[in-house]
């Protein structure tokens, strides 16, 4: 489990991709103070294991599902991207539930900056969005921000200066791609209310039969 507070930015030293599948070399420093091979690092806010490390650098392979569903396969070396360890048992809270398992990709339709703040606009699929709700949560690249608008095909996030210091979105562009998770609340949520809806609208039904003597 993850908090969307990116611990530092790390930096694409090593690629190597296949058709369906790649490994991934990221030179770092804060992520891997006491991590060891098997641990969890979050990379643009994809969960990955740590499978070897050398030095300052970490590696993590990357099976085809997650290639399919995030953009990791676009990295180049000499990247930046946003990194995050796994949350620690006791340690502060400070962003949101996030899984480190992306729902899926959107691609940044405009960017406007408004004094201090930088608004993120971004065009993503109907079923990401029906579960985005205003001033709700949504981790972008791994980042937690809070949704500050919200129509039928895109939402928009506002960057402080800190944010913008500190993650890779503020450098991104219109027309880039960037991974999504929505909030786990909001899909557990879903995910129970239908099954509830169902059994009820199949008690409901037979009560009506039996009304009518079927």
């Amino acid at each position: 489990m993850f908090t969307g507070i990116v611990e530092e930015l790390g930096t694409v030293s090593g690629l190597e991709l296949n058709s369906n599948s790649a490994s991934i070399k990221i030179q770092a420093s804060k992520v891997l103070e006491g991590t060891k091979i098997g641990d969890s690092i979050a990379v643009n806010g994809v969960c990955l294991t740590v499978t070897d490390i050398k030095g300052s650098t970490f590696t993590a392979d990357v099976m085809a599902q997650t290639m399919r569903c995030t953009n990791l396969g676009s990295l180049k070396n000499g990247q930046k991207v946003n990194l995050e360890r796994a949350m620690a048992a006791g340690s502060r809270f400070g962003g949101h539930i996030v899984s480190g398992h992306i729902d899926g990709t959107g691609v940044i339709s405009k960017i406007q900056n408004e004094q201090n703040a930088k608004w993120v606009y971004i065009k993503a699929p109907a079923d990401i969005l029906r579960l985005i709700v205003q001033k709700g949560s949504i981790a972008i690249d791994g980042i937690s921000l809070t949704v500050a608008y919200l129509d039928d095909q895109s939402f928009a996030v506002s960057l402080i200066p800190h944010t913008q210091e500190e993650t890779t979105l503020a450098a991104k562009k219109s027309g880039d791609t960037v991974n999504l998770e929505n909030d786990i609340i909001a899909k557990y949520t879903e995910r129970l209310l239908g099954v509830t809806a169902a059994k009820q609208s199949d008690r409901d039904d037979r009560f009506l039969n039996w009304l009518s003597g079927e």
